[in-house]
This record gives structure tokens, sequence and C-alpha cells, in this order.
């Protein structure tokens, strides 16, 4: 059983896009996405800094179109966009390109939505100094604790060994000064306390825009990261994407979700790394697969051949 999973935001890297752009078909269709989003995604792919891709507003477009344009690389025209996948995830903002590849939304829509939803975070993280870190490793019950102690939220429960706090730059440094037993704390590079309270000026924004964009229902198994189930309904996904802004990602949930129908394979679009090495904590036995460069498009697709369920 083959799952797709898309990044979330912080997974990308300059110039990851520089390889897949030296194919037609991908620049034409970045530029396509770019301008749907009125951002020019070849060059923040390929010659911004890492610095001017942390922004908010251009890193969730980026990420998007990313998933979008590989996905259709990787499998053609003639297939749906998730090709022959038997579940389809995304992480935070990778679940509108999980959306977009599972036929919820339309290319356009997604990147109509993400890029409202960019802007959105971006605004709401420019009112007050807000952020994000990783705690690693520590017993959960302790690292929620201290989280709680610090006034923070634990915005991303990414399974075994990873937590994410979020809030206010004062309460991350008091959670970095008392930190819990056997835990590291480190400062995520993203612009602002995502999945909490501090973005609900963006869910009013999103909810509103929610109102005119047209769903299907997926073509394939669709997780949600609010509670890590299957979702079959376009509007009820839609309506969970809108709502994910203020609320803890579950990816723990959505990983337990895989494990409980079988999973064998995952291969994580670029830029890959971040949640196969979260897998390969959490999902023994579970075979992983990076796509980051077009020359292992023939590798990926037989990894896909491999592990899509043939029943």
């Amino acid at each position: 059983m083959l799952v797709i999973a898309a990044p979330g935001q912080g997974a990308q890297t300059p110039g990851f896009l520089a390889e897949w752009l030296q194919t037609d078909s991908f620049a034409d269709r970045i530029a396509w996405l770019s301008a749907v989003s009125g951002l020019d995604l070849a060059h923040y792919g390929t010659e911004a800094d890492a610095e001017t891709i942390r922004d908010t507003a251009i890193a969730q477009p980026l990420l998007v179109a990313s998933a979008i344009a590989i996905a259709h690389e990787l499998f053609g025209a003639d297939q749906a966009p998730c090709g022959p996948a038997d579940m389809v995830a995304g992480h935070s903002v990778g679940e509108i390109g999980a959306a977009a590849l599972s036929g919820v939304l339309s290319a356009e829509s997604a990147m109509v939505f993400v890029r409202e939803r960019g802007q959105g975070m971006a605004a709401a993280s420019a009112v007050q100094p807000t952020g994000m870190s990783a705690v690693i490793a520590g017993k959960p019950d302790e690292v929620l604790a201290a989280i709680e102690a610090a006034g923070l939220v634990a915005a991303n429960n990414n399974g075994s060994g990873q937590v994410v706090a979020a809030g206010t730059l004062e309460q991350l440094q008091q959670l970095a000064d008392n930190p819990p037993a056997r835990a590291r704390v480190i400062p995520l590079q993203v612009a602002g306390a995502f999945h909490t309270v501090h973005m609900a000026p963006a869910k009013a924004r999103l909810e509103l825009l929610a109102r005119s964009i047209p769903t299907a229902s997926p073509v394939t198994r669709l997780l949600s990261n609010r509670d890590g189930q299957v979702v079959d309904s376009g509007v009820d996904y839609l309506a969970r994407m809108v709502n994910q802004v203020t609320n803890p990602v579950r990816w723990d949930l959505c990983m337990d979700t895989m494990a409980s129908l079988g999973i064998t394979g995952l291969l994580e679009l670029a830029p890959a790394g971040t949640l196969t090495g979260i897998a390969k904590r959490n999902l023994k036995n579970v075979e992983l697969f990076n796509l980051n460069t077009p020359d292992q498009l023939d590798e990926a697709r037989a990894f896909c051949a491999n592990h899509a369920d043939q029943r």
C-alpha cells in the first residue's frame, strides 16, 4: 500500500527546484502556477536565499506548487495527480498539496487558497513576535507538561521523539531555559506560531474565501491533520484545512492510520526528507523514498508500482 506525502513549511531549502526547472513541462507548469499565485515561483525555487523563502507568504505557495508540479512529472497527465497512490497526506500546508493531488481542489484553487493562507498567516505573525521550537526526545508526558508550563501550545505532534511548541518568543525562551529532562529544544525556521490562536485572523480570511471554492470527492484515501482520519468529502476536507490554521497538526495520528491500513511504502515529494525522517522512527518496516531530483523519477515510479495496492 502506497502513501504519497507532501511536506510542510520549514522543509524548503534554497535552490531546491533548480534541477526540476530544467525540464520544459515542469517549468511551464510552474510558470502557470506562478501566474495564479502572483509570485515568481521559479525565482524563489532557484535564486532566492534561505531568509527570503522563510517568509510565510512565499514558502507556502512555493511548497504547494512544488508538490503539484512534481506529482505531474512523476505520474504524467494521463493519470490522476496522485497516480496509483492508495493514500495521500500532507503535513500542515502540505494538506493543500494533498488536496490537489487527490482531486479535492483544482491546481488553480489550491494556489489561490495557499496564496491567501500564506498572506493571512504572515500578517497574523506580524502582530506579535511568535515562533515555533521542536522538542526532541524526552518523555511524552514531561514534554507536554513543560510546553504547557511555558504557556505554549503543542502545535505539531509528530510522533515518537518530536513535538513542536508554538507561542511568543518569550514563552519559547522560557521553554529553552527549562527544557524537559533528556530533551533538546530547537528553534524552527518559521515566522510565527502556526496552528495556534495567534493565527485567528488568517482563519477568518480563509473562512470567507472557502465559501466560493469548488471541491470534489477525493479519488483516493485522503488523511486529515486534525485527527488522522480518512476524509471522503471535499467540502469537509476544505473546512478542516481552514480550521487547521488555528489547531494542532496531529501527524502522529495520520501515521497511526497509515499503519492500521497496512502501508508498505511512503514516498515524500520534494523538498523531501522531513516526513520520511519522522516515519523512520514511527513506521517500522515501511519502505521510504525521498523524491528530490528529476533523475530519480524512474526509480520513484518503480517504487510506486511496487507498493501500490493491486487489488
